[in-house]
């Protein structure tokens, strides 16, 4: 669901920017501690997933995209920290390489989907882990979905309050929330089914090969 250039103010992307980049800075801390041998390659192999899930883009009418994101499961597996680098990581290259999401939105892309997306899941799956792993681990994914498409969609909504031209006319984006929400949300709520499928398969692999808890 990237935010593409052009559809953000500077009122929006600018402080996103500031944020991002303490985000980053915390993400970071002791990096070099926790990657070894044994993590990297894991680490490598489901943010290559990542990165092919956000390439299979569905074009959705409120300005942004439609697809599955494996933070969820980056999350669930790796941690907030190393989610939320993986997954900027992630969308850099897809903008650089492939004109998937923009620059200038990167910062909010990142917070939205890599940050709180892995946030969501994890507290959420945290939250339910007495409900049983399969119920846990799904409900986290979906609802971790759910919650950044309904960011993307609230910032784009956002725009043509943020900035206007002395005619009163958006500069930006020019669709309100009463538009973006519905066309971000409820294609996100069939998508949230393939992502908890996704995430639970990913799971269970991760933990018949023995690397949870490691």
């Amino acid at each position: 669901m990237h935010i593409p250039d052009g559809f953000l103010s500077p009122q929006t992307y600018l402080p996103a920017w500031g944020a991002a980049a303490l985000a980053w800075g915390w993400a970071a801390r002791g990096l070099d501690r926790r990657l070894d041998e044994t993590l990297v390659p894991r680490l490598a192999m489901l943010t290559a997933l990542a990165y092919a899930l956000g390439l299979i883009m569905l074009p959705l009418p409120g300005g942004t995209s439609g697809h599955a994101l494996g933070v969820a499961a980056l999350a669930l597996l790796f941690g907030v920290r190393l989610a939320f680098l993986a997954y900027s990581g992630v969308l850099l290259l897809q903008a650089l390489l492939f004109g998937a999401g923009g620059i200038t939105a990167l910062a909010i892309n990142a917070l939205a989907l890599g940050l709180v997306g892995a946030a969501v899941a994890v507290g959420l799956h945290r939250l339910l882990a007495r409900c049983g792993e399969t119920a846990a681990v799904a409900i986290a994914a979906f609802v971790s979905l759910q919650v950044s498409a309904l960011l993307v969609a609230l910032v784009l909504g956002l725009q043509p309050t943020l900035a206007r031209a002395p005619d009163g006319s958006p500069l930006f984006f020019p669709l309100g929330p009463e538009i973006t929400v519905p066309a971000v949300l409820l294609p996100h709520l069939l998508i949230g089914i393939g992502e908890a499928a996704l995430t639970v398969f990913v799971w269970r692999y991760a933990r018949r090969k023995g690397w949870l808890g490691q």
